[in-house]
Formats: C-alpha cells, structure tokens, sequence
C-alpha cells in the first residue's frame, strides 16, 4: 500500500481504504481459485494495482468517461482505476466466468457503485465507450478486431478516444501498422525494476457509426 501513495499522495480517505481491502480481498479468492499466481499475489500492488494505475499517470480521466476493459481477467487494470476515478463507469468483461465471480465479489466487497461486470466474448458488446482499456490479452491487431466500432463519438478527455493497452517488450512489429499509436514508458513513471520493459500504448481511434 505504501507504493500507491508513494506514486498517488493525494488519495481520499475512502480510496485508501478501498486500495487497502484489495489485497485481503484477493487473498481470501486466491486459496480457492488461482486467480493470481503466487509470487503475483505476494506483489499484488507492484505487478497488478501500481501496474493498473500506470494508466492514471498518463491521463487523468475527466467525470463521466465511459471504459470497457476487456479481458479483464482479475479485475486489472479495471478495478484499480475504478477505485481512483470513482465519477467514471467502468464495463468489466471477460469470457471466463470463472475469474468474473471473483471480480464481482470483490466490486460488491468494495461497495464500487460504478463498475459493471459483463461474462461476455467483447465482440457481443454492443455500446460504446471513450476508452478500451486492457492489460495484454492480445496482439494490437487481434485487439482492434475486437473492438471495433466500440469507441464513441464525443471527446470528453485530453487524450483522444481509443484503446490504452498495458502490454511489455517489443512492440514494432504489431504495432508497424498503426502509425498513430504512441507508445509511453512505465518506467518514465516508476522507478521499481519491474517496469524497465513495461509500456502503455495508445491507439487513438475513429467513430464509427
């Protein structure tokens, strides 16, 4: 917990409560259902809730912002941002059902009133949404099948509407055809050794209607 405030010092009382009971949360889950490796879930806050909030450090969203993280496996990068953007929605989807009942009960054990969690292939989506948020799930092109048509018309943030992808190593080739991606180094934002080779990209993207 010491990392999130030592990255994100101005946290309400509520949110630090919040970031607090994750790892209880998660713990309790883990010994019936690995949602987490172990090793992981000894550094839940290193490699999954600072990973998630990398995002944060890149923009800050503005109230009402639509996300939809897809492939949400664990609830990451979801409900992390969740608890630190609670004016924004955010729509949790996974196929795995299995690791949603572990979302949903750590959503309700949060008392988050502003994620949805959605047992769902992201294709069968139908709404649309100012961000699509993921951590890694697939290759950029693979990912952009996925959720095409899903980004909405208005601009409400600093940051074009589209995909932000926390995704680690050699991005060139699947991304040498989007030309306006731009990649961000986590490491420009956090100085453990865990984010040398992480990034976050973003893939503005184009209404489609």
């Amino acid at each position: 917990m010491d990392l999130i405030l030592k990255y994100f010092p101005d946290l309400t009382d509520d949110q630090i409560s919040k970031f607090q009971k994750l790892e209880s949360l998660y713990q309790d889950w883990n010994l019936k259902i690995n949602v987490v490796s172990r090793k992981d879930i000894d550094e839940l806050y290193l490699r999954h809730v600072l990973h998630s909030l990398g995002i944060a450090k890149l923009i800050s969203f503005k109230d009402g912002t639509k996300l939809m993280d897809v492939g949400t496996g664990g609830g990451f990068p979801g409900i992390p941002l969740a608890i630190l953007f609670p004016e924004c929605s955010f729509h949790l989807v996974d196929s795995i059902a299995k690791k949603l009942k572990v979302v949903s009960d750590v959503v309700e054990g949060l008392g988050l009133t502003n994620v949805k969690v959605t047992h769902s292939r992201v294709e069968e989506i139908n709404d649309k949404y100012d961000f699509i948020v993921s951590r890694a799930v697939a290759a950029m092109p693979t990912f952009v099948y996925w959720t095409k048509g899903k980004i909405a018309k208005e601009q409400r943030n600093d940051l074009k509407n589209g995909i932000i992808y926390l995704k680690g190593g050699d991005l060139a080739d699947e991304l040498q055809d989007y030309k306006t991606a731009t990649i961000y180094n986590l490491s420009d934002y956090f100085e453990e050794d865990f984010y040398e080779t992480k990034k976050i990209v973003h893939l503005p993207l184009k209404y489609k209607g």
